[in-house]
């Protein structure tokens, strides 16, 4: 075991504080430059130190743009949507990367045009006098991000890297905190910010990993369990103990989990082990981040609920975790099966030459034995029975069509039917409304309404 290249700093850090926008942004025309400051200036009250200096880097490049396509120009008040914005976000399609003169990436493009619409949208909300009197940029016109799923590792590849992790370690310290991080499903940057302390027992609820502010800036609470706890307490005996350090966020004097010899573990330290990990289980590049993916599959696959997921990966909307929900969505498996049982029996009908009628699927395979109106189908209630259908194969333009044919005519007699149809259908209607099928609903509710017309035209003449 090698514990003396844990990728701490290498050199200390620069004392000279941050660049001043003023000097950052000093290939921008003067007039232009003043008016960028002054918003990035305002943007510190109210944004983290990072984000306002990536905000500073692509307000940076469309001042740039200006300057050099347009040096007359004086303020963004007098901004042309045909002479500044649409040459720039041209522009953006062959920009080159400073780092290897490649193109930039989609996520590049879109990170630039988004910064400058909500510095535009900004100042006008604001009311400054620099705002342009009209809009000169539009949602179409920030480029479209690629909308990919998660890359989580295969089970094997996971058990692979676990062991190599566990039973080679090139470096114990950053072998235990990348296990740590696959077990708790951690970003780098909350993991290797862990205090000492992070862990809380709580009285008949276990122990807990207390998760510092990261990217989204919160924190949160994620179980721990007994192999997790043991995979922490072997870090605290390999940890160096020495005076606390400054917290990168508050400044304030913290005893970190992952220090040794007085120097915190670097990311670099984590990714050289990881690299090392990843070759000895003789798998390709894997990346820290693909652990948080591979912790959030794991819990998709076993059931957990959305809100929970939600509250263990720390994502403030539920956009961010139905990405996970999409990797094995249980519902598209079994309609697919379902499906393609009804398929095949169609066809094994069809070349068995039957033409009174295909096969029907039995309803309890169909339902999975459950009562009708709780599957997870479209579902039509009709005079003599129900109709049930797949989100697949969308919304039947037959469903009730009798019911709302000018044609159609109901008796007295006929009054307990329609009341019971009623009531069913204010069911589905419900049902579909809850499943975020809103056309589905609407098609239901439709149905109530010709449902009342005629029950009302039914009482009418019993009276």
């Amino acid at each position: 075991m090698v514990l003396f290249h844990l990728g701490v700093l290498d050199s200390p850090p620069r004392t000279g504080g941050p660049v001043p926008y003023e000097e950052r942004l000093a290939e921008v025309s003067a007039p232009l430059r003043a008016e960028l400051v002054g918003y990035l200036e305002r943007k510190r009250a109210t944004c983290d130190r990072k984000t306002v200096s990536a905000t500073a880097t692509r307000l940076k490049h469309f001042g740039v743009f200006l300057t050099d396509t347009d040096p007359a120009l004086t303020s963004v008040r007098d901004l042309d949507r045909r002479r500044h914005i649409e040459p720039f976000l041209a522009s953006l399609v062959d920009t080159a990367s400073d780092k290897d003169g490649a193109p930039i990436s989609i996520g590049d493009r879109n990170r630039r045009v988004v910064a400058v619409a909500t510095f535009l949208r900004d100042i006008t909300e604001w009311g400054w006098d620099a705002a342009p009197p009209r809009k000169v940029l539009f949602r179409d016109d920030i480029p479209k991000l690629p909308q990919v799923l998660p890359r989580y590792l295969p089970i094997d590849a996971d058990r692979r890297l676990t062991a190599a992790l566990t039973e080679h370690p090139d470096n114990e310290l950053a072998a235990l905190a990348l296990r740590l991080q696959r077990a708790c499903g951690l970003r780098i940057g909350e993991l290797l910010d862990l205090e000492l302390d992070c862990v809380h027992e709580l009285d008949g609820n276990g122990a807990w990993l207390k998760v510092p502010l990261g990217k989204l800036a919160t924190e949160r609470m994620v179980p721990l369990d007994p192999e997790t706890l043991e995979v922490i307490d072997r870090v605290a005996q390999i940890r160096s103990h020495g005076r606390p350090l400054p917290h990168p966020r508050y400044r304030r004097p913290t005893q970190f989990l992952f220090t040794y010899l007085g120097r915190r573990l670097t990311q670099q330290g984590v990714r050289r082990e990881l690299d090392h990990a990843a070759e000895t289980a003789g798998l390709g590049h894997v990346t820290s981040h693909q652990l948080r993916h591979t912790y959030a599959t794991a819990l998709v696959n076993a059931g957990v609920s959305l809100q929970a997921l939600m509250a263990l990966l720390g994502h403030q909307s539920a956009e961010m975790s139905l990405r996970y929900g999409r990797l094995f969505d249980a519902t598209v498996r079994t309609e697919y099966e379902r499906a393609l049982d009804l398929a095949k029996q169609n066809t094994t009908a069809a070349a068995a030459g039957d033409t009174a009628g295909r096969t029907q699927l039995p309803l309890t395979v169909i339902t999975g034995g459950r009562d009708w109106k709780d599957t997870p189908l479209l579902k039509s209630r009709m005079a003599g029975g129900f109709c049930l259908r797949t989100p697949a194969q969308g919304a039947c333009s037959y469903a009730n069509i009798c019911e709302h044919c000018p044609s159609y005519r109901s008796e007295p007699s006929s009054l307990p039917i329609l009341a019971a149809q009623r009531v069913d259908a204010e069911a589905l209607a419900r049902d579909a409304e809850e499943r975020g099928w809103i056309d589905e609903a609407d098609r239901h509710h439709k149905l109530i309404a010709r449902l009342d017309a005629l029950i009302a035209d039914s009482e009418t003449q019993t009276g």
